[in-house]
């Protein structure tokens, strides 16, 4: 797939009518009632019902909540997404911990506060003010994309509060940013990526699940993502200029390399880890499990899921909920 030509695909244009259309399901500050039960998997209706916000110094933190163990475990999503893409697993592992998936800084529904950093040390910084406002002390994490390479700075700076660590596809110290991306880091750095690259995505679906898009550059199957996952993730990054100015600013906070001097950190790390790796991944190097494995002392070993792309773990929640579960028996 031809991934630098969905990172430079052309703008296309909008009228402020149709974009919100788009922005209808974002929902206000109060919480309201889950509409998915247990062992049900959310749909975007359900999702936007159950999300609530928590107050930090970061601004107010979006997340959604599945739940009620003692136990927590954190999910980190991916870019250009949102805690959205966990729906799956939380549905499915909620009967074993209280499962948290929030919305990073600069993506998703969070709002944040004026002047904040979105780069990857201000995220880990704004995860533990989360975790303190929640009163969780420890959590077992998952983490996919970009989310991993928060994850790694998390684990090496917090390691008493991570039990267990999950990595999918996702940076690793001599993989980020991987090659494909600086394209996109360029665009964002001129101001362009939020609305030349995923505002075409949002107004036609068809492109985004195209093999220049999202769908068909990160997504195994051609009918992913679905068009009202499309909006969930995209119209609040296009909701404003601020919005585009932080979706941009996210895309620069992955350059110079976030994880750069981290490997003997890792090295000391003796949090039980799991790898599980999609093999049809363009954007991230096929050596990064491995080295991965090699580098946390206390790997549990690599899983590689044949065909799998990027974002793997929305499409296949019931391979993570797996994964997990083992790993939270072993640890």
């Amino acid at each position: 797939m031809n991934r630098r030509a969905f990172l430079r695909m052309t703008a296309s244009t909008i009228t402020a009518g149709a974009l919100a259309g788009c922005m209808a399901h974002i929902s206000s500050r109060e919480p309201r009632v889950v509409s998915a039960k247990p062992g049900e998997t959310m749909d975007v209706s359900a999702f936007h019902a159950s999300r609530r916000y928590a107050e930090t110094r970061f601004g107010n933190i979006a997340y959604v909540e599945r739940g009620t163990s003692e136990a927590a475990a954190l999910f980190l999503h991916g870019f250009p997404l949102n805690g959205f893409q966990w729906r799956g697993a939380l549905d499915r592992l909620s009967p074993y911990r209280r499962c948290i998936a929030p919305d990073f800084l600069g993506l998703g529904y969070t709002q944040v506060a004026a002047g904040q950093s979105v780069a990857p040390p201000a995220q880990v910084e704004m995860l533990a003010a989360l975790l303190d406002q929640l009163a969780i002390s420890a959590v077992d994490l998952v983490a996919n994309d970009s989310g991993g390479a928060i994850a790694q700075l998390f684990v090496t700076q917090y390691p008493q509060r991570v039990r267990t660590l999950m990595l999918t596809n996702c940076d690793v110290e001599n993989d980020s940013p991987p090659a494909a991306v600086v394209p996109l880091i360029a665009q964002a750095r001129a101001g362009r990526f939020a609305d030349e690259t995923l505002l075409p995505q949002l107004m036609d679906k068809h492109l985004a699940r195209s093999a220049q898009g999202l769908g068909g550059q990160c997504y195994a199957y051609p009918d992913h993502p679905a068009d009202e996952t499309i909006e969930c993730y995209l119209a609040p990054l296009l909701s404003s200029a601020a919005r585009k100015a932080q979706t941009n600013a996210y895309a620069l906070g992955l350059d110079p390399n976030p994880l750069a001097g981290i490997e003997p950190a890792l090295k000391r790390c003796r949090v039980p880890t799991r790898i599980v790796w999609g093999t049809s991944d363009t954007l991230f190097s096929q050596a990064s499990p491995d080295y991965l494995a090699r580098t946390l002392p206390n790997s549990r070993g690599v899983r590689r899921v044949a065909g799998a792309k990027l974002f793997f773990p929305e499409e296949f929640p019931q391979l993570i909920a797996e994964e997990a579960q083992r790993l939270w028996e072993m640890a």
